[in-house]
């Protein structure tokens, strides 16, 4: 957080606000939906002081402590911080006093899908962990409704299988102790898409578990539900994940 005034590239701000990434934030400095000292920009790499008045959608919005809490999600809470439909959310998680710090969800996972979350208000981890020029590995243990045939995972090894988005690349995969069990490691992050990618192959998801996001793991957690993390802790897991991830896949 900025003690003094200092000079700060408008998406910088926002995303040190807990707003967005820097580069979703130019796109909301694109729309209209930010102000400077009354004044609506849409001039990206527009330069202003920390101190000067900032608002977001009509709302005052100033640069806060950033907070980083991992979550082992439970199945049925929804990855959001609200829903139209009253369902609970990965926010009813956390004690009411954190909520002030605009935390949002990092990583998201169905309501179905249990494991490793991260809530931060920091814009520039949210962005490292999830877009793909970072290669940040998430790892999901698999529940199929039968056994894989070993043609199967010979498929999705050798990037035989497309989605709409692409060639499906992954880092690996194997079967687990259970005879319907696999373990799969992967940078992509689109929407759904280990179960997309059974999908294709004919199975169907039963249970979808995220064990390793990052580095994160549930050994962070030492058995709580959620544990709050250090920025220096943070970006120690990414950078040891970086450097296990270059040694062995590269």
């Amino acid at each position: 957080m900025f003690t003094k005034q200092k000079k700060i590239r408008l998406n910088h701000f926002l995303s040190c606000a807990g707003i967005s990434s820097r580069r979703k934030s130019d796109l909301l400095i694109q729309s209209g939906s930010v102000e400077v000292n009354g004044k609506i920009i849409t001039k990206l790499g527009t330069i202003i002081n920390t101190k000067d008045i900032v608002k977001f959608n009509g709302e005052t919005i100033k640069i806060e402590k950033k907070i980083y809490l991992l979550i082992d999600k439970p199945k049925g809470f929804i990855t959001t911080t609200k829903d139209q439909f009253h369902r609970k959310t990965v926010m009813n998680l956390i004690p009411h006093d954190l909520i002030k710090y605009r935390l949002f969800p990092v990583g998201r996972l169905d309501r179905l899908t249990t494991g490793l979350l991260l809530l931060t208000n920091d814009g520039q981890i949210s962005e490292k962990l999830t877009h793909p020029k970072h290669r940040i590995q998430k790892i999901y243990r698999v529940l199929l409704n039968q056994e894989i045939e070993s043609k199967d995972i010979y498929k999705i090894k050798k990037e035989k299988i497309f989605l709409k988005e692409g060639r499906i690349k992954i880092n690996f995969i194997y079967k687990g102790y259970l005879k319907n069990e696999i373990k799969i490691g992967l940078y992509l992050g689109w929407n759904k898409i280990i179960k997309r990618i059974f999908k294709k192959l004919n199975y169907d998801v039963i249970q979808l578990d995220r064990i390793n996001f990052g580095g994160l793991t549930r050994k962070h957690l030492k058995k709580k539900i959620f544990i709050r993390l250090s920025n220096h802790e943070v970006i120690n897991i990414l950078n040891q994940n970086f450097v296990h991830e270059k040694n062995n896949y590269h």
